[in-house]
């Protein structure tokens, strides 16, 4: 299947989530031995989880976390602290089991799904998943990322890679990233498609100093404002001008996932901004979609308010590579434990007026 169609049957297989799986999983909530709402967030969690999934009660099985790394060209021009030799450093780490998203990941009783979206070196090894179509991105402040024949393979590499595990058994998907350089073009992209000047979408990613963020600014400047730049244009064209491979082939994975009734989890700056691109192509695509933190980069909420996410967390944090993620995937977990494992009135002997006058703790 060319990489086009591939992409329109996903967006064609994505359906608005079942409103009677979560009307019935509502009901379920008041039959439980709780006060209606008492538990917040987490009965709302499992109702959406419910329609999402097209069951009124469900768990996660398998859940499995993306992080798909790639590098990018503008991290020549000074906008990260870190060289870009840390992009395959870190693949080879998470590969290796020592990075952050490994531990947080095993305590999720989450797998972790490496994959190579465009890294400058090639690396082999069994457990890496190969996407990639180029090495790098371009430099967004002179030139188009990639060209639309590569963004749309790499978003029909997405979408067929997330319908894959899908198919094997996974019912949530996580989005984690790796990319010196990428959230210059997440902010690209969030002030593309928000409207949002780069002075407020721009952070300190890494942790750069004044004089970087300066120059991070003016790089977000200049890629929008390129002559060949497309900054208005649609899902496929945006990420090919001013994106990248990794945020790419995420964008692909969020609609695959959504394709599949599957739930997908975002983490932080860069996973957002794919989930710009996804919702670009395909608007359903947000019903299914999870997002598990506000990170400190100030341009995510800007990302988060525009596609009508609130997130679950805010603990400040600006690793990426599915961290915030994996927290979610915990919390959804419990969320969808309660219906199943809660004893309802009837079950516990419980007459509901004995809840519904107990004071609230």
């Amino acid at each position: 299947m060319e990489a086009r169609d591939e992409i329109t049957a996903a967006v064609d297989a994505v359906r608005l989530p079942d409103e009677a799986s979560r009307a019935a999983a509502r009901a379920r909530q008041l039959t439980l031995t709780k006060p209606a709402g008492a538990l917040g967030r987490l009965e709302d969690l499992a109702v959406w989880c419910a329609g999402v999934r097209r069951e009124p009660m469900t768990s996660l099985r398998r859940p499995v976390i993306v992080v798909a790394a790639a590098d990018h060209g503008v991290a020549a021009g000074g906008v990260s602290a870190y060289p870009t030799e840390v992009t395959v450093q870190m693949v080879h780490n998470f590969l290796a089991g020592g990075a952050a998203i490994n531990v947080l990941a095993a305590q999720a009783g989450a797998e972790v799904r490496v994959v190579d979206a465009g890294v400058a070196s090639d690396i082999a090894h069994p457990r890496l998943h190969v996407a990639k179509v180029r090495r790098g991105t371009g430099d967004i402040t002179r030139s188009p990322a990639m060209s639309r024949e590569d963004a749309e393979v790499l978003i029909a590499r997405g979408v067929a890679f997330a319908r894959r595990e899908c198919a094997e058994g996974a019912n949530a998907i996580a989005l984690g990233d790796m990319g010196i350089g990428n959230t210059t073009a997440a902010a690209a992209i969030t002030s593309a498609r928000t409207g949002s000047a780069p002075a407020v979408t721009v952070g300190r990613g890494t942790g750069i100093d004044d004089a970087h963020f300066a120059l991070k600014v003016d790089a977000v400047a200049r890629a929008l404002g390129r002559d060949d730049a497309d900054p208005g244009g649609a899902g496929i064209a945006l990420v090919a001008s001013i994106g990248g491979c990794e945020i790419a082939f995420l964008a692909g994975v969020a609609i695959g996932a959504a394709a599949s009734s599957v739930p997908v989890v975002l983490d932080g700056y860069p996973t957002t901004a794919a989930a710009l691109v996804a919702v670009a192509i395909c608007p359903a695509s947000v019903e299914y979609m999870l997002a598990a933190h506000t990170s400190a980069e100030p341009g995510h909420r800007i990302a988060l308010e525009h596609l009508g996410l609130r997130p679950l967390l805010d603990f400040g944090m600006r690793l990426g590579e599915g961290s915030g993620a994996a927290l979610a995937l915990m919390l959804l977990a419990a969320a969808l434990r309660i219906p199943r494992e809660m004893a309802t009135f009837e079950q516990a002997g419980v007459a509901t007026s004995a809840i519904e006058t107990q004071p609230e703790q």
